[in-house]
């Protein structure tokens, strides 16, 4: 009976994210003509500005390897720069499969190839991700704030109103809006559930304790800050340029490109693969605020997803490889 209940909730963990998904994107295009996509793909995109993104997209990876060697230090914990970006690549890929699975990854790999304590590892990712969150409000604090005019403006020279274009949504959209807010309450109940778990074993809870409270104890805070921002800025760097490869997203402007950057970087929080689904729903939605036609958001959205997510499976490839000829400590 335990047996099959953990393959049940093992399934559940792997399909549910899968079934989301598929659900939303199936809804989004489900009478998109695909074919119009190739003649795009081959004729209409400027692949130019596309592969000048990728280097931001590798950038972003590599500095959160480099910061995290920052906080494992404190705590006599000296993993090599190699082991530490390659895990952070590793990483990303293997969340395609399993939504969140790549936060424990990573830190078994530098259990496995540097011998550092997986607890003080994971205590490290925990005070990282903090801190992500954190930042991640401030700049949506602030491109709100900037952007209150900008939304009047446009509101008043097309005489929509806001509660006008709510009301565009159909049943379905208000669906699907719910059904991401409710996949984010259960992971929020899955983790807190399995934080109760580890309370269980005190040895382990102190290590991941160590582990997030060893931000104060960095020695190079100028440096931490320095790759925070980094990270951040490499990732929109690496969605901003993809503008540039289509003729109606060219000339929207940087606070288009800020807005729409924190939208999908809070839609991602739903546990999809990569965030599919709802950072395509979200992104689409923002951009015909911003009077891109919806066929031409729904394609920008498509190609400019399945490209990065492939730099992404591309780079998990690579660090696997180079992972298999690294020696362990």
């Amino acid at each position: 009976m335990n047996t099959a209940r953990r393959l049940f909730s093992n399934l559940c963990k792997v399909g549910l994210p899968f079934v989301l998904c598929g659900g939303i994107l199936y809804w989004m295009y489900r009478d998109f003509d695909f074919q119009y996509i190739e003649h795009v793909l081959w004729h209409e995109m400027n692949w130019t500005w596309m592969l000048l993104s990728f280097p931001f997209g590798i950038l972003a990876q590599a500095f959160r390897g480099w910061r995290w060697r920052q906080t494992l230090e404190p705590l006599g914990e000296h993993p090599r720069n190699s082991t530490l970006v390659n895990s952070i690549f590793l990483s990303y890929a293997l969340s395609l499969v399993i939504p969140r699975v790549g936060e424990f990854a990573r830190c078994g790999v530098l259990k496995r190839y540097e011998g550092t304590s997986f607890p003080k590892a994971l205590g490290t990712v925990v005070t990282e991700r903090a801190i992500d969150s954190l930042l991640v409000l401030a700049i949506t604090a602030i491109v709100f704030l900037c952007q209150i005019p900008v939304f009047t403006s446009f509101f008043a020279k097309t005489g929509t109103r806001l509660d006008t274009f709510l009301g565009q949504f159909s049943l379905t959209g208000y669906l699907v809006t719910a059904i991401c807010g409710l996949a984010m309450l259960l992971l929020l109940h899955y983790l807190l559930r399995r934080l109760t778990i580890y309370n269980k074993v005190k040895a382990t809870v102190s290590n991941i304790w160590q582990g997030i409270v060893s931000l104060r104890n960095v020695r190079n805070k100028p440096l931490f800050t320095f790759f925070t921002l980094a990270i951040w800025l490499s990732y929109f760097l690496h969605y901003y340029l993809t503008f540039f490869c289509f003729d109606a997203t060219a000339g929207l402007g940087l606070n288009c490109a800020l807005v729409t950057f924190i939208v999908g970087s809070i839609a991602v929080i739903v546990p999809t693969p990569n965030g599919a689904g709802p950072w395509h729903f979200a992104i689409k939605t923002m951009l015909i605020l911003y009077g891109v036609a919806e066929p031409t958001a729904l394609i920008f959205v498509l190609i400019v997803h399945t490209v990065q997510t492939l730099l992404v499976v591309l780079l998990g490839v690579y660090a696997a490889i180079r992972l298999s000829f690294t020696k362990t400590k």
